[in-house]
């Protein structure tokens, strides 16, 4: 049996080698679930990282397990994989701090949060080539106020301009079912999966729109339960801020499926979306 670091890599190699690279990513929005699930879609949005032009990569997270207000940062300074590890760029964690604005993420909650940790296998296997040669900024992010959404966008604007820095969105899209206390269903789309897929796609304009008035309000109408929406918010009010000063930045999906097919109200679904944030 092979060893559980060459069985990831034959799997990330496997995904990879299916999508084609379509443009260079300045982010990308990937989902964090187990790689049974989603694997091949994350695979779409990581294929689109060019590692030669990436000195540094930040990754919001939303936080699954704990109550925050805020963003947190890790108390590590380096991310372990199965590949090899990851340096956390103190330099920028310093500046970050020294804004205010960010909270203490313990280790033990670290450890625990999925959204950051399922994101590093697959950006380790598309930064190998260069993997003395960047690190990380991982940044948890918790129930925020549009305000704060803002606030943090603002911030992350300045590092999302810069050359060399990519962002690494993680969320998953539409939690149906009961069991996620989410059950919206338009009759007029047809099967429930139906349902699902045309309100993720609402969502999913509005974020390719890049107008995070228009996202926020989407959530405000539809209540859909995806994970990363903040992380996402923080995201599109980053690109905002850079808009106004005349930075032309798209925005497009690549790749969008269902853990499983809804048809009666006792089945339950995840949805998954990959999608890259290019300039133009």
């Amino acid at each position: 049996m092979p060893a559980p670091d060459t069985q990831l890599r034959t799997q990330l190699e496997g995904w990879l080698s299916r999508c084609t690279q379509q443009c260079v990513a300045k982010a990308i929005i990937a989902p964090h679930a187990g790689y049974v699930y989603c694997g091949s879609c994350a695979s779409h949005a990581y294929q689109q990282i060019d590692p030669a032009t990436i000195q540094r990569v930040f990754i919001l997270g939303p936080s699954h397990h704990i109550s925050l207000s805020g963003c947190a940062l890790s108390s590590a300074r380096v991310y372990r994989t199965p590949l090899y590890d990851m340096s956390i760029d103190q330099e920028v964690y310093r500046e970050l701090w020294q804004t205010g604005t960010f909270e203490h993420m313990s280790l033990q909650t670290d450890e625990d949060e999925h959204s950051l940790e399922m994101q590093l296998p697959l950006l380790a296997k598309v930064m190998e080539s260069r993997k003395d040669a960047f690190s990380i900024v991982p940044v948890l992010v918790g129930s925020l106020s549009d305000g704060k959404e803002r606030e943090y966008g603002q911030i992350f604007s300045h590092y999302l301009g810069q050359q060399g820095t990519l962002f690494i969105i993680s969320s998953d899209f539409c939690h149906w079912g009961e069991r996620f206390h989410y059950t919206y269903y338009d009759e007029t789309q047809g099967e429930i999966y139906q349902s699902i897929e045309h309100l993720d796609r609402l969502g999913m304009a509005a974020i390719e729109a890049l107008d995070p008035k228009a996202f926020n309000n989407y959530l405000k109408d539809y209540q859909n339960t995806i994970c990363g929406r903040h992380p996402i918010a923080i995201l599109l009010n980053a690109v905002a801020a850079l808009r106004k000063n005349g930075t032309s930045m798209t925005f497009s999906f690549l790749s969008y499926v269902q853990s499983s097919l809804c048809y009666k109200k006792h089945d339950s679904s995840v949805s998954y979306a990959a999608g890259v944030l290019t300039t133009s």
